[in-house]
């Protein structure tokens, strides 16, 4: 292998789209689908290497058509550079995407796992010396409670363990849906996670509420608005649960921050806020700061979900693992050998790059 082999020849970025088993609704929107931006990069002996952008308007304001047309144009730049580059290229280009992080994501996917393909090395390789399995929650999404008890009894029949309820700030609705769990699956692990819907009384009454009722979550996600440090701080303070903080963090000068004024326990990491790179230094500063560590994600299929457990399997020291999606996506898990029904990661097995192939659709006409 050559360094004129690892030359990039080609770029291609289109917009794909899959069905979802249910709405994925969260407390400030929902999917309907999936609709995402796959990313395919050719290098100069033939080895491809492909990346993900997970579209969330509702969470980012990225859309699928901007996204594509920027990895369109920042991949014009790219022919001729040697993937081998990547650290200095991904540099600058994130600076040049600015808030298109889901897009970033996609390049520094598609390069590292060209790269690795090329050198037949996984990909967990570039995060750590070695590899574990990582095994995901199962999300709760919002909905009634017939539903609810219909997916809680699903995903337990399958060897799900470790159930995360999403909020939408209604105390009395998100009771009941925690309180099915703690029913049907009374020796499972609950997690929460509001997505911004309370304020940090709410929160903090909220917990009380559990807590009369002996619900003892393991963990809260992000319960306050992103911009309320203060009240995030509070809840930290106050609160006997664990308090993880995910939009309040997406840039390494949050995270500075929230080590310095002691904002929350837990940081949420995701690959569509931070790119690779930067999410394996995110990381590192995390657990310096004696802080823990949860790897999550926005709507992403199989591609980006495993490179996501790649970064995790090889950095190692992550208490929360929130790779769910492609349970959400009909017909991704079949397609994906390194994970099992029961939602477990095995990246040790890939001989080579992320090892998956997209099998995406693209849209249909309308």
């Amino acid at each position: 292998m050559g360094i004129k082999d690892l030359c990039i020849r080609r770029i291609d970025a289109e917009v794909v789209e899959e069905e979802l088993i249910c709405p994925f609704r969260i407390a400030y929107g929902q999917h309907e689908c999936l609709r995402n931006v796959v990313l395919c990069m050719e290098l100069a002996d033939g080895t491809k290497g492909y990346g993900e952008a997970a579209i969330a308007t509702h969470i980012t304001g990225e859309t699928a058509e901007d996204t594509q047309n920027n990895l369109k144009e920042v991949g014009d730049d790219l022919i001729g550079i040697e993937v081998s580059d990547y650290l200095r290229v991904c540099g600058g280009l994130s600076e040049r995407l600015g808030d298109n992080k889901a897009g970033l994501a996609a390049i520094e996917m598609a390069m590292m796992d060209a790269l690795g393909r090329a050198m037949r090395v996984p990909l967990w390789r570039f995060f750590g010396t070695k590899a574990s399995r990582v095994a995901t929650d199962i999300t709760l999404v919002i909905a009634e409670p017939a539903e609810t008890e219909a997916a809680v009894r699903q995903f337990y029949r399958q060897g799900f363990r470790k159930f995360k309820v999403k909020l939408e700030g209604d105390p009395d609705g998100d009771y009941r849906r925690v309180s099915i769990v703690k029913r049907l699956a009374a020796k499972c692990t609950i997690c929460l996670d509001a997505n911004q819907s309370y304020s940090a009384e709410g929160a903090l009454e909220f917990l009380r509420l559990l807590q009369r009722y002996y619900i003892a979550p393991l963990m809260i996600e992000q319960p306050v608005n992103r911009k309320d440090w203060e009240g995030l701080k509070k809840v930290t303070r106050l609160s006997k649960v664990a308090v993880c903080a995910d939009e309040s963090v997406t840039c390494i000068s949050d995270v500075l921050r929230l080590i310095r004024e002691k904002a929350a326990d837990i940081v949420n990491i995701k690959l569509m806020k931070f790119g690779l790179l930067e999410a394996r230094e995110v990381a590192r500063l995390v657990k310096a700061a004696g802080l823990g560590l949860m790897i999550g994600s926005m709507m992403e299929g199989n591609l980006a979900a495993t490179a996501a457990a790649h970064a995790a399997s090889g950095l190692g020291g992550f208490d929360f693992v929130d790779l769910d999606t492609p349970f959400f996506i009909k017909g991704q898990v079949r397609k994906n050998p390194y994970l099992n029904s029961r939602g477990v990661y095995s990246p040790g097995e890939v001989r080579a790059g992320i090892g998956i192939v997209p099998t995406f659709t693209r849209p249909r006409v309308r």
